[in-house]
């Protein structure tokens, strides 16, 4: 029997992971990608994109709402289902899939860096079989808060799918000379939606491209977005890079008319890199899909280095610089022992195809059983309704849905209040401990 896996994704980043991932499995699989209706769901260009460089083509792909999806599964009956989504919809579409017949092999996992690990990205998949993760410092961060949690889910090792199959001894490190290559002249500036967070920095960040620009006015320097005006991305985005770049104050600012060589563009990550000379971002996983194509790169430190701006994984990598190395066209390759133990670990060492075996044997003898839930269980039912109506918006019709946005936005505005008071008088930390049985609800754009 050829196993078939089903890939379930919501927003356009974790559309590109699972149809990468599925266009990496082994051989006599079988892949099929359904998108959920969703808020963020990928335009028509975003997914072209998306699936550029994997084994689909935009007509390859299904589209589901929440009450068309037990009647696919039912239809398909695949044997792994990949919940490719922001971990709060996991958490809402894992029992769904649980009640399939026969229900398969679940499993989940990141389309980007996960560290530092968040306990809450373990509750929020605590029913799944499986987690894979892109690193051996993940598994090792993964394990340890899935052991402090009680949560005896599966961890396995892979490979980011996007990155190339470059092997791991042909992965430039530090004091490696960059290829030259009359194609390789641009700058590409991956943009993120997330960080730097702060209006100003977002202006001092554009000051920087465009000091390099002037500085080098026969090369491009590209600022690569993910989104356009009006497209839904996994996180939001307060201030676009490139309609900053339209207002009038910030052109000022930045010093009047902005020179022709900066461009914004977007597109395919793996297409701008042909054409790139460096890369420069804040914590974007382009980086790692610059080191495995040979392209140098900066992760820019002038805004810090902490949780919030999602670099801290990049400490001990030697790629952190500054203003100067980006408009100097200064970029660098990560040192050995960070590569190592940071994303190129080499696909020979991944283990989850072995993990998802043996669950499938599993399965072959005897039913799995799904975990019941215990993290977040305050509020039954309608708490339940809430998180599914947080998640899909105008996409859940259903009426406990609608009835519990009314009910639990002011209960959570006088939960979360009572507790401020309770911790500041007993002089508690002002966020849950590790470990605590009530997790705060996220945000809509939460991706963890």
């Amino acid at each position: 029997m050829r196993p078939r896996l089903l890939v379930l994704a919501d927003s356009d980043s974790y559309v590109k992971w699972g149809a990468a991932f599925a266009s990496r499995l082994p051989d006599g699989w079988r892949a099929e990608l359904v998108i959920l209706a969703t808020p963020v769901a990928p335009s028509e260009r975003q997914l072209r994109a998306a699936l550029a460089g994997s084994v689909f083509d935009v007509p390859d792909v299904t589209f589901v709402e929440l009450h068309e999806l037990e009647q696919h599964l039912a239809a398909r009956r695949p044997d792994v289902v990949l919940l490719a989504m922001r971990g709060p919809l996991v958490r809402v579409i894992t029992p769904i899939v649980g009640r399939a017949p026969d229900r398969p092999v679940l499993v989940s996992g990141f389309p980007g860096l996960t560290i530092p690990a968040e306990p809450k990205a373990i509750i929020y998949r605590e029913q799944v079989d499986l987690i894979v993760l892109a690193s051996r410092r993940e598994v090792r961060e993964f394990r340890a808060n899935a052991e402090r949690l009680g949560i005896p889910v599966g961890l396995g090792l892979t490979t980011l799918p996007f990155l190339t199959d470059t092997s791991r001894a042909d992965v430039p490190a530090a004091g490696a000379v960059a290829a030259s290559a009359p194609e390789r002249t641009d700058l590409v500036f991956a943009a993120q939606a997330k960080v730097p967070p702060v209006r100003e920095d977002r202006v001092r960040l554009l000051g920087w491209l465009v000091d390099a620009a002037r500085r080098r006015p026969s090369r491009r320097v590209v600022v690569k977005v993910r989104a356009r005006r009006g497209e839904a991305q996994t996180h939001e985005e307060a201030y676009d890079f490139g309609e900053l770049l339209d207002d009038p104050d910030v052109r000022e600012e930045l010093g009047g008319s902005l020179p022709p060589n900066l461009v914004v563009e977007d597109g395919p990550m793996a297409e701008h890199l042909e054409r790139a000379a460096a890369l420069v971002t804040v914590s974007s996983t382009a980086v790692l899909e610059a080191v495995a194509a040979g392209v140098p790169a900066v992760v820019i430190d002038e805004f810090g280095v902490s949780p919030k701006l999602i670099n801290t994984v990049f400490e001990g990598s030697g790629l952190f610089a500054g203003a100067e190395a980006i408009a100097g066209w200064d970029p660098r390759y990560p040192s050995a022992e960070w590569l190592d133990d940071n994303y190129f670990h080499g696909r020979e060492h991944d283990d989850w195809p072995a993990r998802v075996g043996e669950l499938l044997e599993r399965r072959a003898a005897a039913p799995l059983p799904l975990r019941d839930r215990r993290y977040n269980l305050t509020g039954g039912p309608l708490r339940r309704a809430f998180e599914r109506k947080r998640m899909l918006g105008e996409f859940d019709r259903s009426l406990a849905g609608s009835v519990s946005v009314v009910f639990a936005l002011p209960s959570r505005w006088v939960v979360r209040r009572a507790r401020q008071v309770r911790r500041r008088l007993a002089g508690e930390p002002a966020t849950p401990q590790l470990g605590a049985r009530e997790v705060r609800a996220p945000q809509l754009v939460d991706a963890a």
